[in-house]
């Protein structure tokens, strides 16, 4: 059975179907990629599967759970966290407020002071920096708390979006690096990714998304060279 299960998922912004009928799945253990260019409805399916937005059709599985329902706090105590476009950390609050935060669903007090001892040993910027305001950071600091903010609910998956987005390629290569390495330590992901090629590059399978429909699908690695994958980013 698939981590992530969504079927025939439809879901509107106002009067405007984002995505349309869309089926999709994630195995345990993956890094699946989402791509297609702006307005394809991305964002939205994350937005969807953490909660964030009500579809008007369709059905999200989460660990052979309908969760279509369920509010945003009970996605991420069933083990789903979203680290969102835009980072959007709390910036009038500290690196150690936001760590705390992403962990507001724990209760178990002396694991979640641990587990912020590990993200600052995992991302050793926010360790030197752990009582700075998050909006003094850099661009690149802020992804890392914003990936770390996500860590600590211990999600079983990690929604990504737009992690490459407004960082210069040094940082950007950076946070892919870490990307596989959460991973390879058995973290499942979902990936929202501007970069086509960088996506794929990191991820299992990817799906490609035009106009809120999916088109098609498969091996990342098979379809890094495929002309209807520039096709569909670059909308044309």
């Amino acid at each position: 059975m698939a981590l992530l299960n969504i079927e025939g998922l439809s879901v509107n912004y106002g009067a405007i179907q984002a995505v349309r009928d869309l089926s999709l799945t994630v195995e345990e253990g993956e890094v699946v990629t989402l791509i297609g260019a702006n307005g394809a409805g991305k964002t939205t399916t994350l937005r969807a599967v953490s909660r964030l937005l009500r579809p008007v059709s369709g059905r999200i599985i989460f660990a052979g759970r309908d969760m279509t329902r369920l509010p945003p706090d009970e996605a991420v105590k069933l083990g789903i966290a979203q680290s969102p476009e835009g980072r959007q950390v709390l910036a009038r609050q500290s690196i150690q407020d936001n760590l705390e935060l992403g962990a507001y669903t724990r209760r178990d007090a002396a694991a979640v002071r641990a587990d912020i001892t590990r993200m600052y040993e995992r991302f050793p910027r926010l360790g030197e920096r752990r009582g700075q305001l998050a909006g003094t950071l850099s661009g690149g600091e802020q992804q890392m708390l914003a990936i770390a903010r996500a860590l600590m609910s211990r999600p079983r998956l990690l929604l990504l979006d737009e992690p490459s987005l407004g960082l210069a390629p040094i940082i950007v290569r950076e946070i892919f690096a870490i990307i596989r390495e959460l991973n390879e330590q058995g973290t499942t992901i979902l990936l929202v990714e501007q970069n086509a090629r960088l996506a794929m590059n990191s991820s299992h399978r990817t799906y490609v998304l035009e106009a809120g429909q999916m088109t098609f699908s498969g091996d990342s690695a098979q379809l890094v060279g495929d002309e209807r994958v520039l096709h569909a980013y670059l909308g044309g």
